[in-house]
C-alpha cells in the first residue's frame, strides 16, 4: 500500500499587501485573501487525492500577528483534514517564530507541530514503515546549519525530513539554517521536505530533495504559477513527485510593443491582444498583470501625459477578458526620432530632451540629489518594502538611471503640444 503526502511551505497567511500599486479595492481584497484561498485549495487537493499526510515546511504565518480570525480559519482547515483521516506535520520557520498564534493555537490531535528540539514520528502504513523527522525554528534567526541536530535515518524505513533552510543562499532571501543540497543527499533520508525559498527547485542527487516554492504569490516579484508537491512512496520504497497547481491569483509581467501604433485605438487594441495572450497562458483562476509598454511611437508623449486614461482603458479591456486585473502600467515608450537635414531638429521639445539626457542629467550634482531622495524614501519604508531599490549597488544605480530617464520623458510629455484628440 503506497503512502502519499502533499508537501508545501511558505504560505505566509494574511501577508500584508506588499505592492503600493494595489489601490484598486477589489484587487486588494483578492490579493489580500489569496493566501487563505491557497490553503483551502491545498486542503481540497489533499482530500480529493485521499493522501495520508500534509507536510508544511515552515512560514505558515507571516510574522507577529495576533488575528484570532486567522486562528479560527487555520483550525477549521486542520479539522477538515482530521475528518478525512489525514495527518498534518508542521515545522516553524523564521516568520512563525514571531507569531503569537503559533504558540497559543490549539489544533486537532492529528496535527503534529515540531518543537525547537529535533523529534521523529514513527508511522506504520501497511507494509511500509516511515519516520517523519522535524525541527522548528525556536527563534526568528538560525545563522548556523541545523542538519547535525537531526537524527540519522532509521534502517529499513522510509525517512522523511522537514527543514526550513535557505540552503547555500538564494537571491532575496536571508541566510537561514544554511547547508548544501549535497549534504542533505548524504544524510541518508529518502525525502527532504524543504521550505523558505519561494521558488520551486528539485535538487538532483541520490535522494529526493525538494523546495516546493510558495503556493501563492503576493506581488509581481513572486510572479508565475505556484504549486505544491504531491509525493508517492511506493511499496518498494521508491518515490515519485509531481507538481499540483494551487495559486488563486497569478502575477505576470506583460510586455507590449507599441512601435506599430500611431493612434490611441491601435495602442489599446495591441494592449488588449497582449493581455489576452497572457490570460490564455495563465492556469490560475485570476491573472494579475503588470503591463509594460515599449517601442518608438508618436503616441509616447500622449501615453505618458494621459497615463490615468490609459490605465482606465486597459482595466476596462482586461475586465472584459474575465478574472484579469492590471496591477500597474509601466510606460517605457520613446518618441520616434527622425534625423533632420543639416543635423538639427526644428522641434524644441526634442532638443530639450536631448539636452536633458546628454548634459543636465549627467551632472554629478543632479544625480546625487536624486540618489539622496531615493535613499531617504527607502530608509523611511519598513524593511519588507525596500526591495524596489535592488539587492546591490549596481541594481541601485540602475534604478537611478531608470528614474532619470522616466522623469525626462514625463516632463517632455507635458510640454509636447496636443496634436491629436483621444479617439
Amino acid at each position: 500500500m503506497s503512502f502519499r503526502f502533499v508537501h508545501t511551505a511558505d504560505l505566509h497567511l494574511d501577508s500584508p499587501l506588499r505592492s503600493l500599486a494595489l489601490r484598486n479595492s477589489d484587487l486588494a481584497e483578492l490579493v489580500g485573501d489569496a493566501t487563505r484561498q491557497a490553503l483551502t485549495a491545498i486542503v481540497d487537493l489533499c482530500i480529493d487525492e485521499q493522501v495520508d499526510a500534509l507536510i508544511i515546511a515552515g512560514d505558515l504565518y507571516d510574522g507577529d500577528q495576533t488575528s484570532m480570525k486567522t486562528a479560527r480559519f487555520l483550525a477549521g482547515q486542520m479539522r477538515r483534514l482530521q475528518e478525512a483521516s489525514i495527518r498534518t506535520f508542521i515545522i516553524r520557520g523564521n516568520h512563525d517564530a514571531l507569531s503569537r498564534i503559533t504558540q497559543e493555537l490549539i489544533l486537532p490531535p492529528t496535527v503534529t507541530v515540531f518543537g525547537g528540539r529535533p523529534h521523529a514520528v514513527d508511522l506504520a502504513h501497511g507494509d511500509l514503515a516511515l519516520v517523519i523527522h522535524g525541527l522548528s525554528f525556536a527563534k526568528p534567526h538560525a545563522p548556523e546549519s541545523l542538519l547535525e541536530k537531526y537524527r540519522r535515518p532509521a534502517p529499513d524505513t522510509v525517512n522523511i525530513g522537514i527543514m526550513h533552510t535557505s540552503l547555500a543562499g538564494a537571491p532575496g532571501h536571508d541566510l537561514y539554517a544554511p547547508c548544501r543540497a549535497s549534504d542533505l543527499h548524504g544524510w541518508g533520508f529518502d525525502y527532504w521536505a524543504l521550505g523558505h525559498v519561494h521558488v520551486r527547485a528539485q535538487h538532483a542527487g541520490d535522494r529526493m530533495v525538494i523546495m516546493p516554492g510558495m503556493p501563492q504569490g503576493r506581488d509581481i516579484n513572486e510572479a508565475g504559477e505556484k504549486t505544491v508537491t504531491l509525493v508517492t512512496v511506493n511499496d518498494d520504497r521508491s518515490l515519485t513527485a509531481e507538481e499540483r497547481a494551487t495559486s488563486v491569483a497569478q502575477f505576470e509581467r506583460i510586455p507590449v510593443d507599441l512601435t506599430s501604433a500611431t493612434t490611441w485605438q491601435e495602442a489599446a487594441e495591441l494592449i488588449e491582444q497582449g493581455i489576452g495572450l497572457a490570460r490564455d497562458r495563465t492556469c490560475s483562476p485570476h491573472l494579475v498583470g503588470r503591463l509594460r509598454v515599449t517601442g518608438a511611437t508618436p503616441l509616447s508623449w500622449q501615453l505618458r501625459r494621459d497615463r490615468d486614461l490609459l490605465l482606465a482603458e486597459t482595466e476596462q479591456r482586461a475586465e472584459g477578458l474575465g478574472k484579469t486585473w492590471i496591477e500597474k502600467i509601466e510606460i517605457a515608450t520613446t518618441a520616434p526620432v527622425t534625423a533632420p537635414v543639416g543635423g538639427t531638429t526644428a522641434d524644441p521639445v526634442l532638443e530639450l530632451g536631448e539636452l536633458m539626457r546628454s548634459d543636465i542629467f549627467t551632472q554629478h550634482g543632479v544625480r546625487e540629489a536624486v540618489r539622496d531622495l531615493v535613499k531617504e524614501l527607502r530608509d523611511d519604508l519598513p524593511p519588507e518594502a525596500r526591495g524596489f531599490s535592488g539587492d546591490n549597488e549596481t541594481a541601485f544605480e540602475a534604478l537611478i538611471d531608470q528614474l532619470l530617464t522616466e522623469v525626462s520623458e514625463d516632463m517632455l510629455a507635458r510640454l509636447k503640444p496636443d496634436v491629436s484628440e483621444i479617439s
